[in-house]
């Protein structure tokens, strides 16, 4: 959870079509101010690398945007190692090996990787984790060189910089923000459809590379199966449907047709690398490798959210799932019908919290339900607003130099729903140093199948809130009929 700058949005405006109802609840205030940058630090705290300092000032500005929009960068000598000598191979055969590529790891547990211009690729940590191998490793970065290769992503840079221009001149000469944003969502929606047809080219060019390097062609399709079965897993999660959506959609063909046509292209490029795969190089690199949420940016345990850099929790009600994100913990529960949303704004001290909820946070406030309360010490206040489809219960909480807002929407608001909004808001609190302090990431932890050990066995010791069999398959790249040998090296989470 860090902060992000982007505008408030009222009840009216979420109703007018550019999100679905569901994710209309999850976004329903839509503004975190700047508060979260300042507090976490992420826009000037992490100092400029040395791949930042390597670049021309343009691109070394999106480099420092996406560093910071995705927890700053993962240091690990061993996998850092690794990379360097995969990128190497791949940099030889490739169409332009004089051409030197600077590969950033965030520190970042979404899946995903990117290009820019001039060599500078990224990939998260989250992704490394759901690779088995190097050659999986490697169809990742060689799709990514061959963005690069292409020209794609100077292309993409040009497209999306005039669809800005062009919401920009809207929003100026129609004086209508709204107008704006739906334009450069329209346009965002077009250069989506040609970044398919980019994205299957990457995958061509990036199988062939991978092939000439040495390393098995058939890691593309194996690890985009994992990725569809990672997708298709999170997709179960209402909140976390609105929050991939645009994520995997905008930028990625379905994933069936991906691996099809993956497996097509690793075809005539024979078996000539089949062992090719350096599993045990690439298990050895990712051995301790931190897995899920930084608890410096806030991290989830089951209905528990704690941020140890900002020094506060919460817990959310009965049957919700909880989804951390750059710009709020969201959400929601299994039917879609209760959702909510965490974020922080700054609001002068001098202004009262009873006041700043009618300040234009939310429409269809209703006043007589505006009430001063405490919560552990700190002073909030809090109100009932209802639209025609959502009804909303309000909390803004003063903590440290700013204010929290806490938001429970509800397709109906009972007494009993209220009343579990209430103490769900009344569980925030401070958390002290010494518990800040045991917070700690889990982690990737490389062990051996023992004589007795089942899928079943080891899916049972993942540190992870649900579903451990299907995240242990997924992980390793299991199907559930998988036969596991004795001394076999798998991953499992652990904290």
């Amino acid at each position: 959870m860090r902060f992000a700058r982007f505008r408030e949005w009222s009840n009216e405006r979420l109703r007018r079509g550019l999100l679905t109802a569901a994710a209309a609840a999850l976004v329903l205030s839509g503004c975190a101010g700047d508060a979260f940058n300042r507090i976490t630090g992420t826009d000037n705290a992490i100092a400029i690398d040395e791949i930042a300092a390597a670049l021309p000032p343009a691109q070394r500005r999106e480099h420092e945007r996406l560093v910071a929009s995705y927890g700053g960068v993962y240091r690990s000598k061993d996998l850092d190692a690794l990379i360097a000598k995969t990128v190497e191979r791949l940099t030889a055969a490739s169409e332009n090996p004089e051409l030197k590529y600077r590969v950033t790891v965030l520190n970042s547990p979404a899946i995903n990787a990117f290009a820019l211009p001039g060599g500078s690729l990224y990939i998260t940590r989250g992704l490394v984790s759901l690779a088995n191998d190097t050659a999986e490793l490697a169809s990742v970065l060689s799709h990514e060189m061959a963005h690069v290769v292409a020209k794609h992503a100077a292309t993409r840079e040009d497209q999306i910089r005039q669809a800005m221009v062009v919401s920009r001149v809207i929003s100026n000469v129609l004086s209508d923000p709204d107008l704006g944003a739906l334009s450069l969502a329209r346009s965002r929606l077009s250069l989506a459809t040609f970044s398919r047809g980019q994205e299957l080219e990457a995958d061509a060019i990036g199988v062939g590379i991978s092939a000439r390097a040495g390393y098995d062609p058939s890691g593309a399709s194996r690890f985009l199966n994992s990725m569809g079965r990672y997708a298709a897993l999170r997709g179960n999660s209402p909140n976390q449907q609105a929050v991939d959506r645009l994520d995997f959609l905008s930028s990625h063909p379905s994933t069936p047709e991906r691996i099809s046509i993956a497996v097509a292209n690793a075809r005539q490029y024979g078996d000539r690398n089949k062992d090719e795969r350096e599993r045990d190089k690439f298990l050895d690199a990712i051995d301790d490798l931190a897995y899920g949420d930084d608890p410096k940016e806030g991290y989830v345990r089951g209905r528990n959210f704690l941020h140890a850099k900002l020094g506060f929790a919460f817990v959310a009600p009965e049957g919700f799932t909880l989804e951390n994100t750059p710009q709020a913990v969201l959400g929601a529960t299994g039917s879609g019908k209760e959702a909510l949303r965490l974020d922080a704004v700054r609001v002068p001290p001098e202004q009262e919290l009873t006041s700043y909820l009618l300040s234009g946070w939310i429409d269809g406030i209703e006043q007589h339900s505006i009430e001063s309360l405490t919560i552990n010490g700190f002073p909030a206040a809090t109100a009932l607003a209802r639209g025609e489809q959502w009804s909303f219960r309000l909390f803004a909480i003063r903590f440290g130099g700013d204010v929290y807002r806490l938001a429970f929407a509800a397709r109906d608001i009972t007494p009993a729903v209220d009343a579990g909004f209430r103490v769900s808001a009344g569980t925030f609190r401070r958390v002290p140093i010494e518990e800040a302090k045991k917070a700690s990431p889990s982690h990737i932890s490389v062990v051996r199948v023992g004589l007795r050990d089942t899928v079943e066995r080891l899916a049972g010791r993942m540190a992870v809130p649900d579903r451990k069999l299907e995240r242990f398959l997924i992980l390793n790249g299991f199907d559930r009929d998988t036969k596991l040998k004795f001394g076999q090296r798998v991953k499992i989470v652990v904290e």
